[in-house]
This record gives C-alpha cells, structure tokens and sequence, in this order.
C-alpha cells in the first residue's frame, strides 16, 4: 500500500454513539483537503458496539480506514502509542472521538507542521467544559510548568500533530508510562502551539474520573523531573533542623524552668505533623517506585488482538 502523507489516530473507548457522525465529517474534510489519508482508529477494549461499527465503517472506506483492536483496555495513551506505532505517514495527528475535537481544524496543525515545527499542540478556545475542569486544568499547568519545565498551555488537548521524526523517537522510547503530549515535547526541537476549535461533546460521558486524571499528573509530574523527590528532601531537611532546635529548647527549658506538667497536646499534634510529612514521603517515593517496577517488568504496554487493513477480507 502506497504511503499516505497523512495519518489520523484516533483512540475509541465506548463512543459508539459518536463513530458514525466522526466518519462523516472526518471523510468530508480530509476528502475536501487534497492530500492522502489514513484514519487508525483504536479500539481500546470498548464494552458497547463500538467493534461492530468500527468494522462496518472499515468495510465501507477500507482504502483509508485501518481498525486497531486491542484485547482489553489499556488507556487513551496506549492507544496512541499503537496508533503511532503503525502509522504509515509522515504527519501524525491525534483527536478525540467524541467530536470535542473538530476535524474540520485538522489542516491549521498541518500547516504549522509544514511551515517548520515538527510537533503542533492545540489550545482549545472557548472551552465547553464544566468550570471545575477549566480550572484544575490551569492549576495543572502552573504545576507542571514549575516542577517539569515543559511549557504547555493546554495539556489536555489531544488535537496535536506530530511529525515523522518526532512520532519514531516516542515509539523507540518504549516507556511502559507515557504521558505523549509531553514526551513530544521533550523530543521536539521546533514545537509550537495554535488555538483551535472546541466543542461540547457530541454522546455520551467523559472516560476521564477524577482519579484518573489525578493519576495522569501522578505519571506526568513522576515521568519527567525528580523535583517531588527533591522538594521532599529539602523538607525532611527543614524538619529535622526544627525538630533537633526543639529538643534543645525543652531540654535548657527543663533545666532552667523544671519539668513541663502542661504541653501532651502540643507533642501529639507535632507527632501528627510529622507522620503526615512522612506519609506523603512514602507516598512521593512509592510514585517513583512503581514506575520502576513497571518498567523492569518488560511486560508488554498493550496486545493487539487483529488489525483491520485494506487487504482483509
């Protein structure tokens, strides 16, 4: 199969409802747009009838549509890594399935691609988002920035474009936890960042809990700089010195004043203090541990089951 310039990834994890509007205006733009397409959609272990309906839509394009499924799910990001792994051109771009992303902006990352970056993140105007989740996604920001260095302004788009380069360095990282937008990042040596369109979803339900996008900063924060631990450090420090200034000071206070009869509930609620500090210790050491431990495992980051191409039956 003669390569296409560009190729479209596109995780899918429940979104029956969404596919058949996606195709649509995915078709209609890129087919209007004049240059060669793929569409790699991965299935990432969808429980609905997503499967069924991703191998009806390989049916009716297969000259452009490929189906990715996976024997279970093993998140958005895997996702994309397998879509990066098997895509053919020589511009990569990302989206959402459940239309937040609109496909019709998908040649604004192209141009940027094509006027010298070789990675395009998109920042999402006039958000369609609930108010708690615009604004722990700018506190994210500020902390990432502060803790990793990587300058982001929207961390959570996934309309992004990546270039050939740039998609071949992340696949030959092989890290078993990636945070991809940030990955490229550290790749790029020309990144830059557009505004693009956002809009509501068009069915159903983000697949993003609370937990999960607090274990997606967990990863980020974790992956990408040793400033938690060394902020940790610093703070052991710090208590130690205070603690050792404390000792001295009821040790002289015991010889000059006599022993304290008052003071059990100053003690506990230090104690207390201090074993919350260590507890978050741990907790920031576990982070950097289970990282680890994932990665010498060598277990692989997802199965693929089959893979639908244009020479299937």
């Amino acid at each position: 199969m003669a390569k296409p310039y560009l190729s479209i990834i596109i995780p899918v994890y429940n979104e029956s409802a969404n596919l058949e509007m996606l195709f649509q205006r995915l078709t209609s733009a890129l087919d209007s747009y004049g240059k060669t397409y793929e569409l790699i959609l991965i299935n990432d272990g969808s429980r609905d009838n997503s499967e069924a309906m991703l191998k009806e839509l390989h049916k009716r394009r297969p000259d452009v549509i490929r189906v990715i499924n996976f024997n279970g799910n093993f998140g958005q990001h895997m996702a994309v890594m397998a879509g990066f792994e098997n895509a053919r051109g020589e511009i990569a771009v990302t989206l959402d399935a459940d239309l937040q992303n609109p496909p019709e902006e998908i040649p604004k990352l192209v141009a940027a691609i094509e006027a010298g970056h070789d990675y395009v993140g998109g920042i999402r105007q006039m958000r369609q988002d609930t108010w708690f989740r615009k604004n722990a996604s700018k506190l994210n920001n500020v902390i990432r920035e502060r803790i990793t260095g990587i300058v982001m302004t929207d961390q959570g788009s996934m309309l992004r474009a990546y270039k050939r380069n740039v998609i071949d360095l992340m696949v030959a990282s092989k890290e078993a936890s990636a945070f991809i937008p940030a990955l490229a990042y550290s790749y790029s040596s020309n990144p830059t960042e557009i505004p693009v369109a956002h809009s509501a979803r068009a069915a159903g339900e983000s697949k993003y809990s609370l937990y999960k996008l607090l274990r997606l900063n967990f990863d980020l924060m974790t992956g990408f700089s040793l400033v938690p631990l060394q902020a940790f450090t610093m703070l052991g420090m710090v208590v130690s010195v205070l603690s050792t200034l404390f000792f001295i000071y009821m040790v002289i206070r015991r010889l000059v004043v006599g022993p304290e009869a008052e003071g059990l509930f100053t003690l506990f609620a230090i104690l207390y203090l201090l074993v919350g500090i260590l507890l978050m210790g741990l907790g920031i050491v576990g982070e950097y541990i289970g990282r680890i431990y994932k990665e010498v495992r060598k277990r692989p980051r997802f199965v693929i089951r089959e893979i639908l191409e244009k020479n299937d039956k």
